[in-house]
């Protein structure tokens, strides 16, 4: 790309805040109206500010990667910004924004699932718009990624909803921790672009409980709640090794989901048993494949895929069956992976299989990882109150859903290779400094690309 050419793309970005809007009115033209109609549990006789307000202003923050609530209101109330926010919500304009001290009490008040039914929606139109049905697995499944990670940790007692870890346990130096973690699943819709579909936070229902709630058990409540959102969505589970439990397959079926999981021969002893005799006998099936890589900077690097798999195995009454891939690079084994899965294997089929087991690592990398260190920060405590922490997480996933849409959706961030933090300081250098104007809410029919 010559230089005038990305001068011409930096030109056109110029106005950021009105490309983000003009994709969200692409994908959810009725958002800002689902967030006015979130049922608001303050007292409306003593609010002076509508909840959209609240609810809008924290979705930008997010946005914009401003890390703690008190930036954002020092960053959000000068008066251009301040103009653009009420002018995009279609209120009034008011002299302020709120504080962040009244956006917390707001949240401390809200109920979660107000947050849920909006993400809720999102996915569906999402889904609806057959925008990323190139994602689906086998032509047929969405995969939907499902992980555990830490948000915050104290040394004293948060709340009663805390989980506990004690470490040097019987020395002087015995310490304890508390903290909160949530179990997300997250939907693929591209290589490179994951979001939230559900959320399940994992807490203590009470002090001193005499066993702590874990991953296991959340997911449980999570695979739940994902059944009663999306009843008829064709979903592909991937997960880690954990998952590889007849647990997990119980729900599974139950649901009629299919699953991908990364499997370890300590997982189901039985099952690496059965596979590894049946290797021996020669009786297994094979696959061997060249791969090329590409990466930016480097030259392409040749690889040698070979993929072995046994199908109609059993284990407790679930009929599965157990692949493993083993990855050449320079006629040297590289790395290699196994994973058990609900569906056959064939010969036309286990690239796909081998491509879609190691997409997990998407949860960790596109999701936790950046949302922690790079853009929201999600392990920062923007308030001590537990429900009011649910809200935020879960608000910090709504805008997490606009920012990748804005990222791949609009031409030439990609190109111009702009990252992560560029690309939210210039949303906020946007909203804080152009002004938006009637026609910037005018929004001709575009289709969205993929570069």
């Amino acid at each position: 790309m010559t230089r005038a050419e990305k001068r011409e793309i930096k030109r056109t970005l110029k106005n950021e805040i009105k490309e983000f809007l003009k994709i969200q009115a692409h994908y959810f033209p009725e958002l800002i109206q689902d967030i006015k109609n979130v049922m608001d549990s303050r007292n409306q006789s003593y609010i002076t500010y509508e909840i959209e307000v609240i609810l809008y202003m924290m979705i930008l923050k997010n946005a914009c990667s401003i890390e703690s609530m008190q930036e954002m209101s020092d960053e959000f109330n000068i008066d251009e910004c301040v103009k653009n926010i009420y002018k995009i919500l279609g209120l009034e304009e008011r002299e302020y924004l709120p504080h962040y001290v009244t956006v917390n009490d707001c949240l401390k008040k809200l109920d979660n699932t107000e947050l849920e039914k909006l993400r809720k929606k999102m996915i569906y139109g999402l889904i609806r718009k057959k925008s990323f049905d190139h994602a689906k697995f086998l032509g047929k499944h969405w995969l939907v990624i499902v992980d555990a990670t830490q948000l915050f940790s104290f040394k004293e007692r948060h709340c009663e909803h805390c989980l506990t870890k004690t470490y040097k346990k019987g020395t002087d130096e015995e310490y304890t921790i508390y903290y909160h973690q949530v179990l997300e699943a997250k939907i693929v819709l591209d290589d490179d672009m994951v979001v939230s579909i559900a959320t399940e936070f994992i807490g203590n229902e009470a002090e001193n409980m005499t066993k702590q709630d874990c991953e296991m058990n959340s997911f449980k409540r999570l695979s739940k709640s994902l059944k009663d959102m999306f009843p008829r969505l064709p979903i592909c589970i991937l997960g880690d090794s954990l998952y590889a439990c007849g647990p997990v397959f119980d729900i599974c079926k139950k649901n009629k989901w299919e699953f991908l999981i990364r499997y370890k021969d300590g997982s189901i002893p039985t099952l690496a048993e059965e596979y590894k005799e049946i290797n021996e006998m020669g009786e297994n099936e094979e696959e061997v494949i060249e791969i090329e890589y590409m990466y930016k900077r480097k030259p392409k690097v040749k690889a040698t895929h070979k993929m072995k798999w046994v199908n109609n195995l059993y284990y407790q009454g679930h009929k599965v069956a157990v692949m493993e891939l083993e990855i050449e690079k320079n006629q040297k084994k590289w790395k290699e992976f196994q994973w058990v899965t609900s569906m056959d294997v064939t010969n036309w089929t286990a690239g796909e299989f081998a491509e879609t087991g190691r997409k997990r690592w998407l949860i960790e990398n596109e999701g936790f990882n950046i949302q922690k260190n790079y853009r929201y920060m999600i392990t920062h405590a923007n308030s001590l109150d537990y429900n009011a922490m649910k809200n935020h997480y879960l608000l910090t996933q709504l805008a997490d859903v606009l920012v990748q849409l804005y990222e791949n959706g609009v031409k030439g961030i990609k190109l111009i290779k702009r990252t992560i933090e560029k690309i939210s300081e210039g949303l906020l250098d946007s909203i804080k400094k152009q002004q938006l104007k009637e026609e910037d809410f005018i929004y001709e029919r575009f289709q969205v690309r993929r570069e």
